[in-house]
């Protein structure tokens, strides 16, 4: 790959290397790597059924010591919201209500979601405000026909001249009303982390969010801070950070060589969520809670999302204190029976399975010694996300990994069949030790599976091109943690991936 000097300051602007460029190339000379699936996690094997007494236990153990402890909540948070009103974007583009009624629209289209939308479009949190911008953009507004009413307000609902929420960070679109109170997601976020992170009167929450959203988030903060924290009787810290420059990957034509732009510069794109490990390993605490911006729940259903929380954190107390006393005990002069419980330990409650059963005290504190996650598996029900398994890397070993449908080899029939084995997916809900036993935190980069990085076909300027996206946060970028699936009720998880999901009965307030 030849690169010029203009190439080379460009490269050196980003904050990267040529080397790494020319790694990056190499990754698409190469092509996706497919893992290596051995079994589907399932409960008894690889994914943790606790019982109503086990959980008033871990929630009591970890409210015990919270109040120690520095507690971090992590939400990614940079989504634009474009995708979730899509249909909504269709429909304005496409339906003219002089020519067809919205009915033989919403036939033709098929879509449910959008027929929901406009079914009960008066249930949405901001539905008020999108007629007083209707209202505003047309002065006959009330002479309209109901289809004229609701392309209306589905412009305004749209664009600058009325809400502009499809050009807001999905973080800071308004998700529930409560008698006349519009909470974002963003709000929820602190409201629930009051419930399980609070510790010592604070809550302290991080945020990534766009380069260019962070003065918007930190104004919606100021305008929401008295009433938040009025109602959780909590002081709240909340900073944020952005994806890095120097995480971008290049993108290449078919030929593997540099895409160029029309001013003929190389292209560089976002390297998609699993670039936010770099953000992840900039922060420092005991326990790391980790939650994607659109799964909140409403004020009445915080109870029982926060005790499963509590729960998970219980779990990784218990985890963790384990894994530094056999540290401690192989680091100190190991009998047959430390080194036997250290076999134990990696084999039954972190599902290692590719133990040869004499591994040296080295070995053991080198398979022990890592940062510690547990995630909260939901029953499959339809929803998307990723699949817990048990995979084989390419050093031979075995470990439990969240493993996404891009990184499965469709044209293996055993693997497919694997996957169809799968029972729970991963909602994204996380529960994160990144400390070590000394107390210095871990360099997360080191515990990335780069082979696990993604080719995706996009375009650009019409043109198509070959993208490269960094491992996956909770899946390559975290596949040399140790792992532990514990199941979580679906209730836990209401993820807003479309704007008709807000009209779901999880996300409608009891308002007196």
């Amino acid at each position: 790959m030849k690169l010029n000097e203009s190439d080379i300051l460009q490269i050196q602007d980003k904050g990267l290397t040529t080397e790494e460029v020319k790694r990056q190339v190499e990754i698409f000379k190469r092509g996706n790597i497919k893992v290596d699936i051995q079994e589907a996690a399932t409960v008894g094997n690889g994914i943790s059924a606790i019982s109503d007494e086990e959980r008033t236990e871990y929630i009591r153990a970890y409210e015990h010591k919270k109040e120690e402890l520095d507690i971090l909540k992590f939400v990614p948070a940079s989504g634009a919201a474009t995708r979730m009103f899509k249909a909504l974007h269709n429909f304005v583009d496409e339906f003219n209500p002089d020519k067809q009624e919205l009915r033989e629209y919403l036939d033709e289209k098929g879509d449910s979601s959008l027929r929901t939308f406009f079914n009960h479009i008066e249930k949405l949190p901001f539905y008020t405000e999108a007629i007083k911008a209707a209202k505003k953009d047309n002065s006959d507004f009330d002479n309209l026909s109901d289809d004229e009413k609701n392309k209306l307000i589905a412009e305004n609902v749209l664009y600058a001249k009325g809400l502009g929420l499809s050009d807001l960070p999905k973080g800071l679109v308004p998700f529930h009303k409560y008698d006349n109170v519009v909470v974002t997601a963003f709000e929820e976020h602190l409201y629930e982390a009051a419930k399980y992170a609070e510790s010592k009167g604070v809550v302290k929450s991080h945020f990534t969010v766009g380069q260019d959203d962070k003065d918007k988030f930190e104004a919606e903060f100021e305008k929401v801070k008295n009433r938040v924290e009025e109602k959780t009787g909590s002081k709240f810290e909340v900073s944020y950070s952005y994806q890095d420059p120097k995480t971008d990957t290049i993108a290449v034509d078919g030929e593997n060589a540099p895409f160029r732009t029309e001013e003929g510069s190389m292209f560089f794109r976002p390297g998609g969520h699993g670039a936010l490990i770099d953000n992840l390993n900039h922060q420092d605490a005991d326990i790391i809670f980790i939650k994607n911006i659109d799964n909140v729940v409403i004020w009445e259903s915080l109870g029982d999302v926060a005790d499963y929380k509590k729960m998970l954190a219980g779990k990784l107390l218990e985890l963790k204190d384990e894994t530094f006393n056999l540290i401690k005990a192989l680091q100190n002069d190991p009998s047959e029976e430390v080194l036997k419980d250290a076999s134990d330990f990696l084999t039954q409650k972190l599902f290692v399975k590719s133990l040869s059963g004499d591994e040296s005290a080295a070995e053991y504190i080198e398979k022990l010694d890592r940062p510690l996650r547990v995630c909260g598996m939901v029953k499959n029900e339809g929803e998307p996300g990723g699949g817990p398994f048990l995979v084989k890397d390419e050093d031979g070993e075995i470990s439990l990994q969240i493993i996404e449908g891009a990184q499965i080899d469709d044209d293996n029939p055993e693997q497919v069949k694997l996957v169809k084995e799968s029972t729970h997916f991963n909602p994204v809900d996380i529960v994160c030790s990144v400390r070590k036993p000394e107390g210095n935190t871990y360099d997360l980069e080191k515990y990335v599976d780069p082979n696990t990085s993604f080719i995706a076909n996009k375009t650009k300027d019409g043109k198509p091109l070959k993208a490269l996206e960094r491992p996956g946060l909770w899946n390559g970028a975290m596949a040399k943690w140790n792992t532990v699936f514990v199941e979580v009720p679906v209730t836990t998880f209401n993820p807003v991936k479309t704007v008709a999901d807000l009209l779901k009965e999880s996300h409608q307030p009891v308002n007196d």
